[in-house]
C-alpha cells in the first residue's frame, strides 16, 4: 500500500505561481510513477502532469493546458512528488490530486489515464482568481 497526502494549494491571483507537494508512504519503493490529476466543479477528472521511472521508462508528461508552464519533480530523500506551476490562470481552479502506479505495465503505456494509477490522494483545492 501507497499513502499519498497533498498540501500546498490556495487562492492565488491570476498569474501568479503555486507548489503542490505529494508526500508518499508505505510501499514507496514499488512505485514505478506518479501524476497530478485535477478536478474542476461540474467537470471529470482530468491529466496534468505525470513523471514515470519505472518499467524501463524514465520520462514526464504534460497535459497541452500546462505544458510550458509546469514542471513536475521528485525528491527520493523525501518520497515526495512537487507540481510547480506557473502563470495560473482562472481555468486552473480545481482539486488537484495527486497518484502513484505499482504496476510496470505503466510503462508500456502513455501514463496520462486515470484507470491507470492505484493509489490517489484526498486533494488540495487550488483557486485562481482573475
Amino acid at each position: 500500500q501507497v499513502h499519498l497526502v497533498e498540501s500546498g494549494g490556495g487562492l492565488v491571483q491570476a498569474g501568479g505561481s503555486l507548489r503542490l507537494s505529494c508526500a508518499a508512504s508505505g510501499r514507496t519503493f514499488s512505485s514505478y510513477a506518479m501524476a497530478w490529476f485535477r478536478q474542476a466543479p461540474g467537470m471529470e477528472r482530468e491529466f496534468v502532469a505525470a513523471h514515470r521511472w519505472g518499467g524501463g521508462r524514465t520520462d514526464y508528461y504534460y497535459a497541452n493546458s500546462v505544458k510550458g508552464r509546469s514542471t513536475i519533480s521528485r525528491d527520493n530523500a523525501k518520497n515526495t512528488v512537487y507540481l510547480q506551476m506557473n502563470s495560473l490562470k482562472p481555468e486552473d481552479t480545481a482539486v488537484y490530486y495527486c497518484a502513484a502506479c505499482d504496476t510496470s505495465a505503466i510503462g508500456l503505456f502513455t501514463p496520462t489515464s486515470i484507470s491507470q494509477y492505484d493509489y490517489w490522494g484526498q486533494g488540495t483545492q487550488v483557486t485562481v482568481s482573475s
